[in-house]
């Protein structure tokens, strides 16, 4: 069996397509664009690739785009008050302060500064209630994508074994949520499971996301599972997933890349998000 590709980097295109198109329809009706407020602190590498793809992806389907840049010795405080600022803009319909931020800014409280209905990375605490409790709100962008991508290759989860590798706020505990939402049975394995591997070779559907390269191997995973890898590694050969993608592709039913995968669907989901904020 050589598994089908899951195939992110084509599907987000598709999705960034519909959105320029909803951007020119509301431009005609004159009402405006989507506006995305993009915070970044300090200077670390990673957060400024992305920061980068984001505010990329903003100007491809017509979004304003408003990038604040502010240095590694920002205070706690000058950032709430910035995010004060742009909760009160109604020129901004999105608001997303890049994580990690440095170690003397805690995280949490400026999540939960910012407005719900502005919050379009979907995490703050309202957004995560409603998820958990089966409510309609701001959905975190990388298992969004992932239901997404799903979704668009028609895979079921209805009475699947579904195992998610990881127990993260950002993908973890939220893509467990939203497949039982679907009626899925689901496990959630992290660095304190004992073998690991039982759970994994029941499973129909595995996401790992776990943080380790090439962590799932192939025998730890049954014949005909879809596995969805969220994992991002830089390693000598480039960058690599949680999976062993040359192994698993041979005995997957359907695989994301790394890259090409959940990546390009998470800022999509992103835009995606902004746009339904304006909306609502």
């Amino acid at each position: 069996m050589t598994a089908r590709l899951l195939d992110g980097k084509k599907t987000a295109a598709l999705v960034r397509d519909k959105i320029a198109v909803e951007v020119e329809r509301l431009k005609g009706e004159g009402r405006g664009v989507p506006g995305l407020a993009v915070v970044i602190v300090g200077e670390n590498p990673a957060s400024r690739v992305y920061v980068g793809q984001k505010e990329k992806a903003c100007k491809a389907v017509g979004f304003d785009s408003i990038l604040h840049r502010l240095p590694e010795e920002t205070t706690q405080d000058e950032l709430l008050s910035l995010v004060e600022e742009m909760n009160n803009d109604p020129r901004i319909d999105g608001i997303l302060v890049q994580l990690p931020l440095p170690r003397h800014i805690n995280s949490d409280s400026i999540i939960a500064a910012i407005k719900p209905e502005k919050d379009v990375d979907g995490f703050h605490p309202i957004n995560m209630g409603k998820l958990v409790t089966g409510l309609k709100g701001t959905e975190p962008c990388t298992p969004k994508g992932i239901m997404y991508l799903l979704n668009e290759y028609g895979i079921e989860l209805e009475g699947k074994r579904a195992v998610v590798l990881g127990r993260s706020n950002i993908v973890g505990k939220p893509i467990a949520h939203m497949f039982m939402g679907k009626n899925a049975t689901v496990t959630v394995c992290h660095s304190r499971t004992k073998d690991m591997a039982s759970y994994t070779k029941e499973a129909d559907i595995i996401v790992a996301a776990i943080g380790k390269a090439k962590f799932l191997t192939a025998d730890m995973v049954k014949e005909g599972a879809v596995i969805v890898d969220v994992g991002i590694n830089r390693l000598e050969e480039g960058l690599v997933g949680d999976v062993d993608f040359e192994a698993l592709k041979e005995k997957a039913s359907y695989i994301t890349p790394v890259p090409g995968g959940i990546g390009p669907m998470t800022i999509a989901m992103l835009l995606l998000n902004t746009l339904e904020a304006f909306e609502q």
